[in-house]
């Protein structure tokens, strides 16, 4: 409400958002067992659930009148010294905040907040379970997920200059001279598309000039489908073992809405076309597969104590993922569609290129000196930089990294004494084959964010012509085989 003055009656009006107040959460599941054998379950369910919008989303919106500043550089013409604060500092009535116009303000506005809409999830869910010789369980299951009014960062007040038809073109092979003189369209000349502003035009015919005009907006979804099979033995001989797969596929238009990485921008590529941005998610595992076991040993349990506790009580726990790969953004690392944001610019897809490969570009320009067109590098490369000017038709997340293929092994051994007293020794191993996995973050865990080398590697890896590109070793962790003991006491 401190930004009121610089509200356009129809157009944008600053005032408190309004909260939203009516969330219907409603929840209903069944459970049903056919027969008299009590073998086998089918169960389905439904339910919704609302998420909360970070704290963070409000505190970096502030207004004009809290985020302007006053800047003194001399007092009436003479530098400042050491008396500056003696003699007061910055006065009282040099504060800027009370004092800027509609105009100002307008120009000054780098954020809107919006009225609240909470994130919320819509899920259902189906399967069947059923119990088999004794020992075994195995379930089938179908669990759908709809996200709905995801937080997505956007700048409201910027457009594309770049589109399909006006685009300067990029050749796999060099063009005549006659046909670079001929394009109609240049990226620096007078008219060019470097001086067209991407300012949509109805915020600038208001004033809303920010080049940085950021609003956390609910127009972000998801939609995610699998199938999970698994098979459960239960603690019998000694043994345990539970085995699970995943199919699935979950599809959206927005993953991160902070700067959290750097594999998929936060902001869309285009910010008055947010449907370009549908793509597989950042998150999807398309395949994942896991085996847990857990055994006892039963040698020398009846024994003497010498052989029952140097010779048997171990237990081995051995732990195997394979996981599909995450997707991550190719990106141009320039400004390529001019509209003020070069972060979420993708790339020029090559159909006949080979996988996993990329070209950078050369600038060609006409006979006026004024860059015209681009010139790849290696017409054989699938991925393929976008000059300034360029139009980009590569998608969200085409760029895959590597699986997980990850053995994980728990070893414990007792020595006991009596019933009361127990020394444990136990170790763990991670990655045990020390299988180098170039991946953004554990194969042994499920709980970490990425974990990634300086942006500016990550960039490199990401961008067609770089000598780094497609490279996970230049940026990922091999994640080797780590080693972890400990010795406990029980009684």
């Amino acid at each position: 409400i401190l930004n009121s003055i610089a509200s356009v009656p129809g157009f944008l009006t600053f005032g408190v958002p309004k909260a939203q107040t009516k969330n219907f959460v409603p929840r209903i599941g069944f459970a049903y067992s056919p027969g008299t054998d009590g073998k086998t379950s089918i169960r389905a369910g439904f339910g919704m659930a609302y998420d909360v919008l970070f704290d963070n989303i409000g505190i970096l919106s502030l207004p004009p009148q809290l985020s302007t500043t006053a800047d003194v550089t001399n007092i009436t013409g003479t530098p400042i010294n050491s008396n500056f604060l003696a003699n007061g500092g910055i006065k009282p009535n040099t504060t800027v905040s009370s004092a800027l116009t509609a105009a100002q303000a307008r120009a000054n506005t780098a954020a809107y907040v919006p009225d609240q809409k909470l994130p919320y999830s819509i899920q259902w869910n189906l399967g069947v379970q059923h119990v088999f010789a004794n020992n075994y369980t195995f379930e089938a299951r179908y669990l759908g997920t709809r996200g709905i009014h995801l937080n997505v960062q956007t700048r409201i007040n910027k457009r594309t200059v770049v589109t399909p038809t006006n685009s300067l073109p990029t050749y796999l092979s060099q063009p005549s001279e006659a046909t670079l003189n001929s394009l109609p369209l240049t990226l620096n000349g007078p008219g060019g598309l470097a001086s067209i502003s991407n300012i949509v035009p109805a915020f600038a015919a208001n004033g809303f000039t920010n080049g940085a005009f950021v609003v956390d907006a609910p127009i972000g979804w998801s939609t995610y489908h699998g199938l999970a099979l698994q098979l459960n033995r239960r603690f019998s001989n000694g043994l345990q073992f539970q085995s699970a797969y995943t199919w699935s596929h979950l599809i959206d238009n927005s993953t991160a809405d902070f700067f959290t990485t750097y594999l998929t921008p936060r902001r869309p590529q285009d910010f008055q076309n947010l449907s370009a941005d549908r793509s597989t998610s950042a998150l999807d595992r398309r395949h994942r597969f896991t085996f847990a076991a857990y055994y006892e040993s039963s040698w020398f349990n009846h024994s003497n104590w010498v052989a029952k506790n140097l010779l048997g009580n171990w237990t081995f726990s051995p732990i195997y993922t394979y996981e599909s790969p995450e997707y991550a953004t190719v990106q141009s690392a320039t400004d390529s569609n001019l509209n003020g944001d070069s972060a979420a610019d993708r790339t020029i897809i090559n159909p006949a290129g080979q996988d996993g490969t990329g070209s950078g570009v050369k600038a060609l320009t006409n006979a006026a000196g004024y860059t015209v067109a681009y010139l790849a590098t290696n017409p054989n490369a699938r991925y393929i930089k976008a000059g300034s000017g360029a139009f980009a038709n590569g998608g969200r997340n085409t760029l895959p990294g590597r699986p997980i293929d990850n053995v994980d092994l728990n070893l414990l051994k007792n020595f006991s004494y009596g019933e009361r007293y127990k020394l444990q020794f136990a170790g763990t191993l991670f990655n045990l084959f020390n299988h180098a996995q170039f991946i953004p973050g554990f194969p042994g865990r499920v709980d970490n964010p990425n974990v990634l080398n300086t942006g500016g590697a990550i960039r490199n890896y990401l961008t067609p012509g770089n000598a780094h590109f497609n490279d996970p070793e230049y940026v990922f962790s091999s994640n080797p085989r780590n080693i972890q003991v400990s010795v406990k006491l029980i009684f």
